[in-house]
């Protein structure tokens, strides 16, 4: 027998170049072969007169041949063969295109099950290249669910299937991680059976069995995953933070704190008094004070003898941070010190050593905070901003650099229950739904290129009133098979011939780190009126004197990344406005796109995009530390997920601690999950 862990070349048929076409679906060994799993089945099991037959609908159905098949050579390179088939219903001519071969393989007087379509010119009477099979053979093409495979170029499905197949032959798939008891409780398939049936099932009620037994096995692992990863934490012992006094930090506040912030402090303190570490995410649109609820953390966290470390996806957004926090905590006489990569040599051996020292009390930086070089006093709190740009191990690097540290993570993607579950599901969740006082929400229009004076005619209004405007667009340059607007050649535009008197600057994601962050840098300063940009600015510095944003071929975007684009207006005083352009006449696109315009609730968007589009592109193009899931939809399988978080936490109690052979393999299996999910941030 082969080994799940052997490569795919040695099976027949599968050499350099197959081997090629099948690493660009990301399989590479038996293993990653067996669980290539079908997009969906073709159910040829039922047989349908020849009469019933509907145009463009593809079925089977059985008839006998009716006269010897005929060819005609057209020109070169093209032969058309034809022949009448009948079955007590109706005749139909089949066609076949330079297959003079395989349609003189039909014999004249005997029965065969056909499947094809019925083409739309000769209603009822014509069909194009049919597989065929004689009655009395094998059913390989026919009478039988025939699995469809996610393919790239030069792979066709039935190659894939014939490798599966004999992968299945010569190896035994993965082994059981799911308890007997557990299975027959929720009804699931045994692993064997289940993987052989999503691939050869008999019917399509044993592919809907299977399919579920996988779904719910990929939720079991990862519930359970982080129930072991809970159990671990809650073992673990930190000291119980004695004060936690915070009224010299509320009296240092130019303003009042909304109940929704007071409410998450509320939940921080009472992790900080529990003598475990803390894991919490603070989630909430951008605007709803995550900051200060995040000072007030490292407030306590100090006052309690402990540094405080704050890691930002971006260098300005870090700078950003240390400028805020240093004018709120500097008074209360905390030290506040920053650390990034583009420090000179000397500001980070400086930095470094008051970290080492002590004498740096709270610390904002990006990702030198977890370089080897960082070292730490007394890390007693690890807060991370805008979580979903950061990998599981990047967060597990800066908590290492304590000894077990509480954790604050804060998100301003307002995230659908059922993702955070997942992606945060070590974590217990506070969420900031009010907005602070005075905050106006940005007033949002979807217009068509109709409307391209009047767009200008505004964004030169708000020049002229002394704010700016940020301009996305969905591309960085021309395509012309994608007729996108480009950020390149639209900057180019809008400064020659619209705004030739005003400034506009480019900022795009294919830049230099160094050049990104000093446009980012310029714009906030207030050196340009118009900021053309991609996606970049998604998680961007606060720039308050940015009062419009408009977005070219807005259908391009998900929900959720526009409702964060739009996030970076409406940050100061002014009324600010968010303009969606689409020449798209699709009615489900304008649906969703006008969504948009009549709610600026995050939550409620999260939950509709992600009922329209599904979690692999909900954050657009990175999946954001989603677990990488083969099978299961999180916008269809709910209830099969609730089902599993269920069955995990059982598992947990009972046997999570066991050496059975389904708890050592199941560990295996969450250790493989992690990895894959860790792998899709680097």
């Amino acid at each position: 027998m082969a080994k799940l862990s052997d490569p795919i070349t040695i099976l027949k048929g599968i050499g350099p170049t197959k081997a090629r076409q099948f690493a660009a679906l990301n399989v590479f060994t038996l293993e990653d072969l067996i669980c290539h799993f079908p997009r969906y089945y073709e159910d040829r099991t039922r047989l349908v007169p020849i009469e019933k037959l509907e145009v463009d609908v593809p079925a089977c159905f059985k008839a006998m041949v009716m006269n010897t098949p005929r060819t005609s050579h057209i020109r070169k390179g093209l032969d058309i063969t034809k022949v009448q088939v009948a079955d007590y219903s109706a005749r139909l001519t089949l066609t076949f295109f330079n297959q003079k071969f395989t349609a003189e393989q039909l014999q004249y007087g005997k029965e065969y099950i056909f499947y094809g379509a019925v083409s739309g010119d000769f209603i009822g009477y014509n069909m194009t290249s049919p597989v065929f099979e004689a009655l009395d053979s094998a059913p390989l093409v026919t009478r039988r669910v025939i699995p469809v495979y996610p393919l790239t170029a030069g792979l066709s499905n039935k190659s894939v299937l014939n490798a599966v197949r004999q992968a299945l032959a010569i190896c035994d798939p993965p082994e059981e991680i799911i308890p007997e008891a557990i299975r027959n409780a929720y009804d699931i398939l045994p692993a064997e059976r289940a993987y052989y049936a999503i691939h050869e099932p008999n019917s399509m009620a044993e592919a809907e069995a299977a399919k579920k037994r996988l779904i719910f096995e990929e939720f079991f692992i990862f519930s359970a995953g982080l129930s072991l990863m809970r159990s671990v934490q809650a073992m673990k012992k930190t000291p119980v933070y004695e004060n936690c006094d915070l009224s010299a930090f509320y009296n240092a506040l130019p303003f009042t704190l909304t109940g929704a912030q007071q409410r998450a402090i509320g939940e921080i303190v009472a992790d900080l008094r529990k003598g475990a570490p803390m894991n919490r995410l603070v989630q909430g649109d951008v605007g709803s004070g995550k900051t200060m609820v995040a000072a007030a953390a490292a407030y306590l966290a100090i006052c309690n003898g402990k540094q405080a470390a704050m890691m930002a996806p971006t260098e300005i957004l870090a700078e950003q941070h240390f400028a805020s926090l240093s004018k709120l905590l500097t008074p209360l006489g905390i030290t506040v010190q920053l650390l990034t990569g583009s420090q000179t040599v000397k500001q980070k051996r400086l930095a470094r050593e008051s970290i080492e020292g002590g004498s740096a009390q709270l610390i904002v930086g990006t990702h030198a905070l977890v370089s080897e070089a960082t070292v730490f006093s007394n890390l007693g709190l690890v807060i991370t901003d805008e979580q979903h740009r950061f990998g599981v191990g990047q967060r597990s690097a800066l908590t290492g650099k304590g000894q077990d540290p509480h954790l604050l993570v804060m998100s301003a993607t307002p995230i659908p229950r059922t993702l955070a579950l997942l992606m945060y599901g070590d974590l217990d969740v506070s969420i900031l739904d009010e907005l602070p006082p005075g905050r106006e929400p940005v007033d949002t229009f979807l217009v068509d290129e109709s409307y391209r004076p009047r767009i200008n005619a505004f964004i030169r209004k708000q020049v002229a009133q002394g704010n700016q405007c940020y301009v996305v667009c969905p591309a960085v340059e021309e395509n012309e098979t994608l007729n996108l607007k480009a950020a390149e050649t639209w900057a180019q535009t809008l400064q020659q011939t619209v705004f030739p008197d005003l400034r506009v600057m480019l900022l795009h994601g294919q830049m230099k780190g160094a050049e990104k962050e000093r446009i980012m840098a310029e714009f906030a300063s207030g050196k340009a009126d118009v900021l053309v940009a991609t996606t970049v600015i998604e998680v961007g510095v606060d720039v308050p004197n940015a009062t419009l944003m408009v977005i070219e071929d807005a259908d391009r975007f998900g929900l959720s990344q526009l409702h964060q684009l739009r996030g970076r207006v409406g940050r100061g005083k002014d009324k600010s406005y968010c303009i969606l352009t689409s020449h798209n006449k699709n009615g489900e696109t304008l649906q969703r796109l006008r969504a948009l315009c009549k709610t600026t609730d995050g939550f409620k968007i999260a939950e509709e995009d992600l009922r329209l589009r599904g979690p692999g592109d909900f954050f657009g193009s990175r999946q954001s530390g989603l677990p990488v899931f083969r099978v299961a939809n999180l916008s269809c399988d709910l209830q099969t997920l609730k089902a599993a978080q269920q069955a995990s936490a059982d598992w947990i109690d009972k046997e999570g601690a066991a050496d059975t052979p389904e708890s050592v393999a199941l560990r295996k299996r969450i250790a493989q999950l992690f990895a894959r999910s860790e792998g899709t941030m680097n």
